[in-house]
């Protein structure tokens, strides 16, 4: 091409993109599109005419004509290609990391599907998680609440600060909401004898769903919103000023998902007063981007029928635990909060054939 040409490339996508709808021939269209359509010639029936082709199709049309030399096309060996991809991904990749990742602490958990991350304050942590977050792989990270401060995210505390405020109560059983004070959640929060009773006198399992969020949390809580910039876990993707936190670059023009905070609070389940333990306090769902998740805070219930230390970790052995997990549930300095089921995201159709099963 000539070399005035050349210099009008762009060096991105966007501006690859610019630079050629702007040397396009415009093109007369029913919607009053200005861009130059690729018209094919000849119709089946053998009479001349036009057909109205996808816009992107006509800028790369353009590019492909009027930006790659044809002594510069690229050559694709498929048959190359595809013997270079490793036959077990899982494999390959812990093999791979135990050689070059000698100074992390990690494990791999839950039959090798989930890589933990034990060391929290190790600054080489991302390059291992980037191994498994180009897979799609959940990454677990112990230790995040050491470096928080505790006061801030105590129930009485939040309750004190925010119990005036308005906010929707999930009952995760039988799915009522209600706008309501959020100190009647906060003061059953370790009680339970100040907990919601339901029509049959049961004891309500409440949830307090995504208060406060995004703008809202920084603004209402700008202590703990610091707090919980500070400690978040592996800072370069995490951070939302994070160099390679790719949301946090997107150029304006951009419908950004919800990148939060979101705080959300739950009662445990394991009380005797409930007669179904099998409930959960967040329900089957997809995220429309990668999220983090910390566990700030676990509350201690007390009351009549609360399970004790001793029988709660009894509940949760009885669950399909990794060993490594069963073992950490054994040590008196951990406190378990939750209990995640994690599905992989190349099975959410099988997810969706089932339930419609079910349905």
């Amino acid at each position: 091409p000539p070399s005035s040409q050349n210099n009008e490339q762009g060096s991105t996508l966007r501006d690859l993109l610019t630079t050629t709808a702007g040397k396009l021939r415009l093109g007369s269209t029913d919607a009053g599109i200005a861009f130059a359509p690729v018209y094919s010639t000849g119709t089946a029936s053998g009479k001349s005419g036009r057909t109205m082709p996808n816009i992107l199709d006509d800028i790369i049309a353009s590019v492909v004509e009027n930006k790659i030399p044809p002594n510069r096309a690229p050559k694709i060996n498929v048959k190359s290609e595809i013997k270079e991809e490793p036959k077990d991904d899982k494999k390959s990749i812990q093999d791979d990391c135990s050689k070059r990742y000698s100074d992390i602490q990690y494990s791999w958990i839950c039959d090798k599907h989930v890589l933990w991350l034990r060391d929290h304050k190790n600054t080489n942590n991302w390059k291992l998680f980037k191994e498994c977050w180009k897979q799609g792989r959940p990454v677990l990270v112990s230790g995040m609440h050491k470096k928080m401060n505790f006061s801030l995210w105590k129930a009485e505390s939040i309750s004190l600060d925010f119990g005036n405020q308005q906010a929707d109560i999930l009952n995760c059983k039988d799915s009522i909401i209600s706008n309501t004070n959020v100190k009647e959640f906060w003061d059953g929060f370790e009680d339970v004898s100040k907990r919601q009773k339901v029509k049959n006198g049961e004891t309500a399992l409440l949830k307090l769903k995504d208060w406060p969020s995004g703008e809202d949390f920084k603004t209402m809580m700008p202590a703990r919103y610091e707090d919980l910039l500070k400690s978040l876990p592996l800072p370069e993707y995490c951070s939302p000023e994070g160099k390679l936190n790719l949301a946090s670059h997107l150029p304006g023009f951009f419908v950004r998902p919800d990148l939060g905070p979101r705080l959300c609070s739950a009662y445990g389940e394991c009380v005797a007063a409930t007669k179904d333990h099998d409930i959960g306090t967040t329900n089957l769902h997809i995220e429309v981007s990668d999220v983090v998740n910390i566990l700030v805070y676990v509350g201690i219930a007390k009351g009549n029928g609360v399970l004790s230390k001793s029988g709660v970790l009894k509940k949760l052995e009885e669950e399909d635990l990794d060993d490594l997990l069963r073992k950490r549930l054994k040590d008196s300095s951990e406190l378990p909060g939750a209990l995640w089921h994690i599905y992989a995201g190349k099975d959410a159709d099988k997810i969706r054939e089932f339930l419609q099963k079910v349905s």
